[in-house]
């Protein structure tokens, strides 16, 4: 395959996570609140959002390794090596995140969310709304 796609994030995470070791697995795995800080021409494109919607929010992982295709699930030595697309793996060849969220506060274009286990300056590629039951596997 070939050709190039050109992405630009939409803002940034902002939250109490620093370190990527630290961070939980996902988001209802104890992740802290966070805002996503959108950037400004944003606003038209989050205007209908309201306190209480469910979200999906895509990110970039920037500090993932890109190499990586076969991991051990959840990090855990003892479980067998598995293809990094049927894992969770922030580890992959296009480390997109994927995130469901609960919007908790709106000030501006920056939205108080919880359940999002991303760190610190994670870029925010796409914001789209829950259509359906939430899967909490």
């Amino acid at each position: 395959m070939t050709g190039s796609y050109v992405v630009r994030p939409i803002g940034r995470v902002e939250s109490t996570l620093l370190d990527p070791a630290a961070a939980p697995r996902q988001g209802d795995e104890g992740a802290p609140d966070a805002w996503l800080v959108l950037d400004p021409a944003m606003k038209p494109a989050a205007a209908d959002l309201a306190i209480g919607d469910d979200l999906v929010v895509l990110t970039w992982l920037d500090r993932a390794d890109r190499d990586v295709l076969r991991v051990h699930p959840r990090s855990d030595p003892d479980a067998p090596v598995h293809g990094v697309f049927s894992t969770r793996s922030p580890d992959r060849p296009n480390p997109i995140g994927l995130h469901t969220v609960r919007i908790l506060a709106i000030d501006g274009t920056r939205l108080r969310v919880s359940g999002l286990e991303a760190i610190d300056a994670t870029p925010v590629l796409d914001i789209k709304p829950v259509l359906g039951p939430i899967d909490t596997r």
